[in-house]
């Protein structure tokens, strides 16, 4: 018997280390390989469910108990292991706990998203240490909040790790606060004796087109804080009232792009979805989606678990256009995928259903229009009418005010961490994670191992003595945003916020209903 990895997986790999056979693979990846997916291998599993107590996303299952949509995972997990014979394991476990000298380590986090919140934990286990962390929004978690699709709520379950370190004793939260508007880089620097940039990257890549600058053409960022109700984008102008929107792009976030626009308001309302988007799903119309890879599908760079979703959606029809290219024979995830894909073009379609058309090796070449979007060319010059154009083709970050930034590959240059200047030389006591560290690669687990190989750079240099003595003490901040008047979300008014929204979602059947504006966030915090 065995245990089975499915859909849901986001390879934050807590159950690599408790597996007692040690058969779950892949062991935490680099940041130049990240992996996808997890999976156990059947044949080496002891039954011991081990792995399912500590999975932060609810995506283990016992073989005798697997969903049916998630029945095929059975094989995959299987299949896996027939390109990937089971090796002693590559990563060790997690170092024993340490401690240093109060005082003598205070750190600065920038971020509250997964990134920052794995580096926050595993700074947060080290006796003696004194950590702040500051995010620019009145909420945390980033990218689970903002970034997840409303119908993976499994997914989300995610933030019941990620709080853990956010409120942990020698944590102080500084929420509402922005380094640059609120604070400086250099006010940091001076009160703490490391800095870690754990800020994501929110900006959207170009495609590099004539007319992406029109009205109706989005970045695939842009939509997703949408209909997550990111303070910033909820008075986003998304017209959904023509009968087909173009995805220009192959992974996850384009097909959540397209799963979200086509599933409707109905599949969406028992959910965390913004209110404003809710409600204008519910008078869209959309009918279809077409998205557009310029390579064969053993090339995208959506997981297969994803793919296979979509042929789960109700009133939804996927239908595959377009070269597939090769099946490849030294890639399991690329077959498996042209396999599946082969099996849904053998399909029939539903009369009355909505579409996913997933096009492959088509290219974009401009969007058509005078003022606004009415269609996009691709390669073979059919020009596919449609108002509305999402470039789903890839996040990057933004530059910090006074820290070093490489405008070409949107990150913080680092060398594993350790921020680098121009020279090459390090920017002493600044460190940086998970996006803006690596670029947009992997999944939300993937930051793990990402911020414990920062957090290590960081304490070897603290052991080595090379960290600067701050100058200043922490408790100017308090000070300092006070006389600005910054009206900070401490940990403790980030709960009454979540108590607020989630009372509020309770008698809508919903898990939470999500304020979009500051305002209603610092109220829900003062009155709660």
């Amino acid at each position: 018997m065995t245990f089975v990895i499915t859909q849901n997986c986001c390879a934050d790999a807590a159950c690599v280390p408790v597996c007692p056979v040690d058969c779950i693979r892949p062991a935490p990846q680099s940041a130049e390989s990240p992996a996808q997916s997890l999976y156990i291998d059947p044949a080496s599993c002891v039954d011991c469910g081990a792995c399912q107590e500590v999975c932060p996303v609810d995506a283990i299952y016992h073989e005798d108990e697997l969903p049916p949509t998630q029945l095929p995972f059975l094989d995959i997990n299987a299949n896996y292991f027939k390109t990937h014979p089971l090796k002693m394991r590559e990563f060790g476990s997690r170092p024993p706990k340490e401690s240093v000298t109060p005082g003598s380590l205070r750190v600065a986090v920038v971020g509250a998203g997964p990134a920052a919140c794995y580096a926050v934990s595993a700074l947060a286990r080290i006796g003696g240490a004194e950590i702040n962390v500051f995010e620019r929004l009145p909420s945390p978690f980033g990218l689970v909040r903002y970034g997840v699709a409303p119908d993976h709520q499994r997914t989300k379950g995610v933030v019941d790790t990620l709080k853990a370190g956010l409120s942990s004793p020698n944590v102080k939260c500084y929420f509402n606060v922005e380094i640059g508007r609120d604070l400086t880089h250099d006010e940091l620097v001076q009160r703490h004796h490391a800095v870690i940039y754990a800020v994501g990257a929110s900006g959207s890549r170009s495609l590099g087109i004539p007319g992406e600058e029109m009205d109706g053409c989005h970045a695939a960022a842009d939509v997703v804080a949408w209909y997550n109700g990111h303070p910033d984008h909820i008075d986003e102008a998304i017209d959904l009232t023509g009968p087909r929107a173009v995805v220009i792009g192959n992974g996850n976030v384009a097909l959540d792009v397209a799963r979200v626009l086509t599933i409707g308001a109905r599949a969406l309302a028992d959910t965390d979805i913004a209110d404003p988007a809710l409600e204008r799903l519910a008078e869209s119309g959309i009918e279809e989606v077409v998205v557009l890879g310029r390579r064969g599908i053993a090339d995208a760079s959506f997981s297969i678990g994803e793919f296979m979703a979509l042929r789960q959606l109700v009133g939804v029809d996927v239908v595959i256009e377009g070269d597939l290219g090769r099946r490849p024979d030294d890639n399991s995830e690329g077959a498996l995928k042209y396999d599946v894909a082969q099996e849904v073009m053998r399909e029939s379609v539903t009369p009355g259903n909505k579409r996913i058309v997933m096009r492959f090796s088509t290219a974009s070449v401009r969007i058509v229009g005078e003022q606004r979007v009415e269609g996009l060319e691709v390669t073979d010059g059919e020009v596919i009418s449609a108002p509305m154009v999402v470039r789903a083709i890839g996040y990057r970050g933004n530059a910090i005010p006074g820290v070093p930034f490489d405008a070409t590959r949107g990150i913080v240059p680092n060398n594993d961490g350790r921020v680098v200047g121009d020279d090459d030389a390090p920017a002493v006591g600044i460190y940086a994670t998970g996006w803006i560290k690596r670029g947009p690669s992997g999944v939300i687990g993937t930051n793990r191992a990402c911020a414990e190989e920062t957090v290590t750079q960081l304490m070897s240099d603290h052991h080595e003595g090379l960290l600067k003595q701050p100058n200043m003490p922490t408790s100017g901040i308090d000070e300092l945003l006070a006389a600005r008047a910054v009206q900070v979300v401490t940990w403790r008014g980030w709960q009454a916020i979540d108590r607020a929204e989630k009372a509020n979602g309770m008698s809508l059947a919903r898990p939470r209903v999500k304020f979009v504006q500051v305002s209603d966030f610092l109220s829900a915090m003062t009155t709660s």
